[in-house]
């Protein structure tokens, strides 16, 4: 636990003074778990280290983008050399082509892609192409999965049955979502009553094909194949929120791997960010031509963004992508991710508590639940207070897992067995406190 002369609760009221929260993102600030926040001063590999100079094994990787771990040399290099040619221009250059054309050889759902600086804005911008693009304004999101804090998304469920949401957060006006339809994860029963009610008003279905913001929460193939029918039948399209599963669960992302259960399967239009940019401010949305040609300056869909495409996130992103495109990455990074779950799992088990887990690729998750979770409303009934305990133990111990039990977790491939090893060897001690 913190001490008064830690220097990261002296520097937590400096920000508290000058930042909301003291924070710029809210999750950062640990109130879910409470306790003070770790001041990063540098980071490097699978590690970082805070302004008191402790060094913790981190599981977040900057919420996903760093798969290839902190300072990996060939990517600074050529964020090195981006760096010397300029910071920004507003104006087009090469690397942005060419990163496009990266993109869409590994996904073969999109025909054209457009660059944007955060998963929010690809978001919102992929939304309003939807609307765009069908002249319908209701939308489907699914409770617990979240797409960025754009106005129309900050929903949550209402009572019955595919009811129109209420926001949940302060200065959204309600007519910005009233056609926000919230349904829960997994349901397909929902599903088919919303689009048996409103099929011919619903523009489109946002999804998280592995919801990582309830933690680790798999959509069933069942469900993403319903979807899937849904949107053709009535017109609508399908939006695969992969701004987290992005090339980090699979080089071809997740819905590569839903493609191997369902036949032909491929969302209308993909989100994607966090890898696709390295760990620089980098995020995309792309779709087949003919969706992607209603945007501007071609079309009547306006989106714009001056630091879009920008060089050095483009070098950064680029140098990433090739070095993750390698044969057997994936395949190492998954199994590196099943060992940590392995032995998490074990060592709870052997200390009796109820603990269920869940990874793909360089994503995992885990519950203090007897089994895994389908949907928001299971997720919740986790014991929080056992998780904080967890957290902390682990965080004493020199482990940074996320400060909340609704957030999954990340593995790069600087992460080692050895590493592995000793954060199981961590929790098995955290675990018999329990």
């Amino acid at each position: 636990m913190t001490h008064p002369t830690d220097s990261n609760v002296s520097l937590f009221e400096r920000a508290k003074q000058v930042i909301p929260g003291g924070v710029n993102s809210p999750v950062r600030a640990f109130a879910a778990v409470g306790g003070t926040p770790r001041f990063v001063e540098h980071a490097l590999g699978a590690y970082f280290w805070d302004t008191n100079g402790q060094q913790f094994t981190d599981y977040i990787g900057s919420w996903g983008p760093m798969i290839l771990g902190h300072g990996h040399p060939e990517v600074i290099a050529e964020v090195q050399k981006a760096v010397l040619e300029g910071f920004s221009y507003g104006a087009p250059t090469e690397r942005e082509v060419q990163l496009a054309e990266a993109i869409l050889r590994i996904m073969p759902s999109m025909d054209m892609v457009r660059l944007v600086s955060s998963g929010t804005e690809a978001g919102m911008s992929a939304l309003r192409l939807a609307r765009g693009f069908t002249g319908r304004n209701k939308i489907i999101k699914f409770n617990g999965c979240y797409h960025g804090h754009a106005d129309s998304l900050l929903v949550k469920a209402g009572s019955g049955l595919a009811t129109f949401g209420a926001s949940s957060s302060a200065g959204v006006p309600a007519d910005v979502v009233k056609d926000t339809i919230v349904l829960e994860y997994n349901d397909i029963g929902q599903l088919e009553e919303a689009f048996a009610k409103l099929g011919g008003e619903i523009a489109c279905v946002i999804m998280e094909p592995i919801a990582g913001n309830m933690n680790f929460v798999r959509a069933s193939v069942d469900f993403t194949r319903r979807i899937r029918e849904l949107t053709r039948e009535h017109g609508a399209l399908m939006i695969y929120d992969e701004v987290m599963t992005g090339f980090r669960v699979a080089l071809g992302s997740a819905q590569s791997l839903y493609a191997r259960q369902i036949a032909g399967f491929q969302p209308d239009i993909t989100v994607m960010g966090k890898v696709i940019g390295g760990g620089m401010p980098m995020a995309a949305f792309g779709a087949r031509r003919e969706i992607m040609e209603k945007l501007s300056p071609l079309g009547p869909v306006y989106q714009a963004g001056t630091l879009s495409g920008n060089p050095i996130a483009t070098a950064c992103g680029l140098k990433t992508l090739e070095l993750i495109s390698q044969p057997g990455f994936h395949d190492a990074l998954h199994a590196r991710t099943g060992r940590l779950m392995a032995g998490l799992k074990q060592e709870a088990d052997a200390a009796g508590l109820p603990f269920s887990v869940d990874h793909q690729g360089g994503l995992f998750g885990f519950f203090f639940l007897p089994e895994l979770p389908t949907s928001y409303p299971q997720v919740m009934k986790t014991d929080g207070k056992v998780f904080n305990k967890f957290f902390h133990g682990m965080l004493d111990r020199g482990h940074y897992f996320a400060p909340a039990l609704y957030e999954a977790g990340f593995v790069s491939s600087a992460h080692t067995d050895a590493d592995v090893d000793k954060t199981v060897e961590a929790a098995r001690e955290v675990f018999r406190t329990l």
